[in-house]
C-alpha cells in the first residue's frame, strides 16, 4: 500500500505528520510511543514537520492524555482501596474551568480499580471501590463537572463498589452490607440509592471505549470475563451476577456502553452519569482535529488492534478524523489481528521484530522501526 501523497512525493516537499498513538498497555505509554515512532520517522524524512498527540479512549493513560492537552492541569495524590482490597497511590486530574464555569475532575479507573494493579487476576472478587473513593474525593474538592474514564477495569462488580463509596447500600436478604465483587452479588437482596451522593451540576459524564451491553452474548461477563482471568464457569457465575443486578436496578441494562469496565457503565448511568466515546473526547481536549485537518499524514496505534478496535478505540477515531481531511492515515499496533481499509499502511510490531516476544521486550526500538519503515512509504 502506499501512502504517498503526490505533490510530497514527486517534489520532496516537508510534510506535516501528526503522531496520535494510544498507550501500546503493559509495554509503551501513549506520550513514549509518540515520540519513539516520531523518531523513526525523522530519521528517515528529517525536514517534515512532526507533531506530537498522545492519546487515549478512556483507558490507561487518560490522565496523562488530559494532562498533556489541557494548561493548567494538576494531579490530585490519593490513596484508595485497591481492587483487591491493598491500599493504592492514584491520582485524580483537576482541570481548569473554562470563563464562568468551574473545575472538572477527570477520574480514570485504570490506576484506581485497574486490571494491572493485580496479579493474580480476581474475575469474582476484584471491584471498583477505589474507583468510586476518588470519584468522592472530587466532589469532595468541589468540582463542577466529572469525566469519568473507565477502561481497564479489573472486575465484573456492576459498578456496585464505586456506587457503594457515594454512598449506595447493596445489602443481603438479612440487611448486611454484601460482599465487595461479583461474588458478593449472589447476595444481593437489596439496594438503595436514596443516601447516594449527586451528580455534580455540570454533569458526570462516562468516557468509555466500548458499546456492549450489561448482559448476553456480547456483554459485561461473555466478551470481557475471559480478558479478567475468567473460566467458562466463571464466566457463567459473572453474568448471573449482573442479572441479579440488573433485575434490583432496571433500566440502562441493554444501553450500548452499560457493559464497559466490567458493567461499571452500567451503575454510572444509574448515579446519572452519561455515556461519552472517550477517543473523541479527548481528542476534543487536544485539539486533534485542527492538527489533523493540516496534516498530510495522520499515525495512530494502540497494543492489539482487533475486532473490538473499530468500536470507538483510537485508531479508529483517528482514522475518522484523517478521512475527513484527506490526511493519509497509517496504523502501528504490537499485533493487528484483522485488515481494515482505513489505514494506507500497518505495520505490526510482532512481525517486525520477529515474535511478540521480541517486541514485548524493546517495545521503544520497534515503535521506531515501525516509524522509520512508515515514513519510507512516502519517499517515493
Amino acid at each position: 500500500m502506499s501512502a504517498t501523497p503526490a505533490s510530497a512525493a514527486q517534489h520532496g516537499a516537508p510534510l506535516r505528520v501528526v503522531f496520535a498513538p494510544d498507550s501500546f498497555k503493559g509495554t509503551a505509554s501513549a506520550r513514549d510511543a509518540a515520540r519513539a515512532l516520531a523518531d523513526g520517522w525523522r530519521s528517515v524524512r528529517p525536514d517534515d514537520e512532526l507533531l506530537l498527540f498522545p492519546m487515549a479512549d478512556g483507558g490507561e493513560g487518560t490522565l496523562d492524555a488530559f494532562e498533556t492537552a489541557v494548561a493548567g492541569s494538576v494531579r490530585m495524590p490519593i490513596t484508595v482501596q485497591g481492587p483487591d482490597n491493598r491500599s493504592v497511590d492514584a491520582s485524580w486530574l483537576l482541570l481548569p474551568g473554562a470563563a464562568g464555569e468551574g473545575e472538572t475532575a477527570v477520574v480514570e479507573l485504570a490506576n484506581t480499580s485497574g486490571i494491572t494493579l493485580l496479579d493474580p487476576l480476581l474475575p469474582l472478587d476484584a471491584h471498583t471501590l477505589g474507583f468510586g473513593q476518588a470519584i468522592a474525593a472530587a466532589l469532595d474538592h468541589g468540582v463542577h463537572r466529572l469525566l469519568l474514564a473507565i477502561g481497564g477495569s479489573a472486575s465484573s462488580d456492576g459498578g456496585v463498589g464505586a456506587l457503594a463509596a457515594l454512598g449506595a447500600q447493596f445489602l443481603d436478604a438479612a440487611g448486611r452490607p454484601i460482599r465487595l465483587g461479583n461474588r458478593g452479588l449472589g447476595q444481593l437482596a437489596r439496594v438503595r440509592l436514596d443516601g447516594m451522593r449527586s451528580v455534580p451540576d455540570g454533569g458526570a459524564q462516562i468516557l468509555s471505549d466500548v458499546g456492549n451491553p450489561l448482559l448476553g452474548p456480547s456483554g459485561a461477563a461473555a466478551v470481557f470475563g475471559p480478558q479478567k482471568g475468567a473460566n467458562p464457569d466463571q464466566v457463567d457465575g459473572i453474568e448471573s451476577g449482573l442479572r441479579r443486578l440488573a433485575r434490583l436496578l432496571p433500566g440502562e441494562a441493554d444501553t450500548p456502553g452499560a457493559g464497559a469496565a466490567g458493567g461499571t457503565g452500567f451503575g454510572l448511568l444509574h448515579w446519572g452519569a452519561r455515556l461519552t466515546p472517550g477517543a473523541a473526547a479527548i481528542g476534543a481536549a487536544m485539539g486533534l482535529a485542527d492538527a489533523v485537518a493540516t496534516a498530510a499524514v495522520v499515525i495512530t496505534g494502540e497494543g492489539r488492534f482487533d475486532s473490538q478496535s473499530a468500536a470507538g478505540k483510537v485508531p479508529a477515531h483517528v482514522a475518522g478524523l484523517a478521512a475527513g481531511s484527506g490526511a493519509s492515515a497509517m496504523l502501528v499496533a504490537g499485533a493487528i489481528e484483522v485488515q481494515s481499509t482505513d489505514f494506507a499502511a500497518a505495520v505490526s510490531l510482532s512481525e517486525l521484530a520477529g515474535s511478540s516476544a521480541a517486541a514485548l521486550a524493546e517495545p521503544e526500538r520497534w515503535l521506531r522501526a515501525a516509524g522509520a519503515r512508515l515514513a519510507d512509504t512516502v519517499t517515493g
